[in-house]
């Protein structure tokens, strides 16, 4: 994006990138169809952001999600708005848009330098590479950095940079797992994570629908249905993911999350004490949850994991726990793993146009900010909002040096 704004202003662009090809990460996240942006109004948009919905808003109110569909309309891409809202190609596939805007890019004269990776700067200024056929060293009016945040580092970023930066004198929030998954912690009922039953049966699926409600230290709490998969450690998944800020943050501030799982969540309270009071005969607990609240599967042997044979045996307590089963987490999975990073260069190391404080003529982007948001197109959409800024900062800033 950052190349694109500076092309359209017939600024001379050389884009470089370690891997072989470039938009790695782009097309991974096409894989299961590229979630581009979110529909919803974008007051509601901004919220995604959290703490740094300040920080954002400039950027995405300058390419908003609909500045944004429109952007790959003229790709040759439509899109459409999915059920949950969100915002996709007609497609559902990364590559075809990814083909079309790098064919513009070359048309606009941007200049590709594969197997290129970064290493900092030389004395008087100039950048510094790594390539198949040694050292190589560009000298560059204006420079802007897009370096990712420490996931998939397989994909190109791995989080390199921060000491390059850190040396400068910016500020560098620590790179943490952000949408990402998390390990069940270890209890009286599960010594090791989950049982060897559950991960043998059920490891992989997904449980849905569910609801998760989670309480913060201000006792404020937050609710959402989706779904989710259980993994051979713990937990992961879209509706996860919603929560990962405030689970890795808890998780942090005191060694574990407790969040609460709602089964039934088309179901009253009522409802369900109603059907766990009825009298069952000789019909098995089981059969009797699977025809009276269609509770099976997974969600049957959640119950077992995580209650006690007197709790699944009392049909008040039974019911409490069915709309609210308590599961405890104690880790976020390997930072490597994770959709996305949270952490990363301060806002307050850039001034008003993306450029460092502690470097002239160097513009920052993307995830190497410190920012996070969940999955939804959010990622993506704050992403190319800041690269578009940071190229038109580099612009004004190669104007007033002219």
């Amino acid at each position: 994006m950052a190349a694109e704004m500076l092309a359209n202003q017939g600024a001379s662009v050389d884009l470089y990138d370690a891997m072989p090809s470039v938009g790695r990460k782009f097309l991974l996240a096409g894989r299961g169809g590229l979630n581009l942006t979110h529909s919803e109004a974008l007051d509601t948009f901004m919220t995604r952001f959290a703490e740094r919905q300040g920080d954002l808003e400039p950027l995405v109110s300058a390419f908003t999600p609909a500045d944004l569909r429109d952007w790959a309309q003229g790709l040759g891409i439509e899109t459409f708005v999915g059920t949950s809202g969100r915002v996709f190609p007609t497609d559902m596939k990364a590559a075809p848009l990814l083909r079309a805007w790098l064919h513009r890019l070359r048309q606009a004269g941007v200049r590709f330098h594969m197997r290129h990776r970064w290493q900092g700067w030389t004395d008087d200024g100039g950048l510094r590479f790594t390539t198949p056929q040694g050292e190589a060293v560009h000298h560059a009016s204006a420079t802007v950095l897009a370096l990712g945040g420490a996931s998939w580092a397989r994909l190109g970023s791995d989080g390199a940079w921060v000491k390059n930066l850190a040396d400068t004198g910016a500020a560098i929030a620590p790179l943490r797992p952000s949408n990402c998954g998390f390990d069940v912690a270890p209890t009286g009922l599960q010594r090791e994570g989950w049982s060897m039953h559950l991960r043998e049966r059920f490891a992989g699926q997904p449980i849905k629908p569910v609801l998760i409600a989670m309480r913060d230290e201000q006792g404020q709490e937050t609710r959402q249905q989706g779904e989710f998969v259980v993994t051979d450690t713990g937990v992961e998944g879209s509706l996860i993911y919603a929560f990962s800020a405030r689970i890795r943050d808890q998780i942090d501030a005191s060694g574990q999350a407790t969040i609460h799982l709602d089964l039934l969540p088309s179901h009253t309270p009522q409802q369900v004490l109603t059907e766990t009071s009825r009298a069952r005969g000789p019909r098995s607990l089981s059969t009797h949850l699977k025809s009276r609240l269609g509770i099976q599967g997974l969600k049957m042997a959640l119950l077992h994991e995580l209650l006690t044979p007197q709790e699944l045996n009392n049909p008040a307590t039974l019911a409490e726990r069915l709309k609210a089963l308590p599961l405890t987490l104690c880790r976020a999975r390997p930072i490597d793993e994770a959709i996305s990073t949270a952490g990363g260069l301060t806002f307050e190391s850039l001034d008003s146009n993306g450029m460092l404080k502690s470097r002239e003529g160097v513009f920052c982007c993307g995830e190497m900010l410190d920012w996070e948001a969940p999955t939804g197109g959010y990622l993506l959409t704050a992403s190319m909002a800041s690269g578009r800024a940071a190229g038109a900062g580099a612009w004004r800033y190669l104007r007033d040096q002219s």
